[in-house]
């Protein structure tokens, strides 16, 4: 009953009734040994491979949208279908399709908050709106 309620007055996206739901479900017994288990026997033994995120970051569609100021939405599109299409990095498709020099492509598409992307692009090169 207290979930359905919590549920019912949670308003928006912004559910302020969301810790409630989760301390009645914690607080059921069975539920709770449950969590624990997976827990114990699944999620601690996770190993995290660096190696296969980097790569698949690489691989990332996504990522061309970093580039679309710089070359444009249909350039970056057709680049993104093509990496996806032959399983490569963005980078190394990048290179072929947009004229651009590794060094530039590099720092687009740099991923750390505030390097890549528009934010490696001087205002004179981005196009008016």
């Amino acid at each position: 009953m207290t979930i359905t309620i919590a549920g019912q007055s949670g308003n928006f996206q912004l559910n302020v009734m969301l810790p409630l739901i989760a301390l009645t479900c914690c607080s059921r017994s069975r539920f709770c040994r449950a969590l624990a288990l997976l827990a114990d026997k699944a999620i601690a033994g996770f190993k995290v491979r660096e190696d296969r995120i980097k790569e698949a970051l690489e691989r990332n569609p996504i990522l061309v949208t970093a580039l679309n100021s710089v070359i444009g939405y249909d350039k970056g599109a057709a680049t993104a279908k093509q990496a996806y299409k032959q399983g490569r990095p963005i980078l190394d498709v990048a290179l072929e399709t947009t004229g651009l020099s590794r060094k530039k492509l590099e720092q687009l598409l740099d991923r750390r908050p505030g390097k890549g992307g528009i934010h490696a692009v001087p205002p004179r090169l981005i196009a008016p709106a």
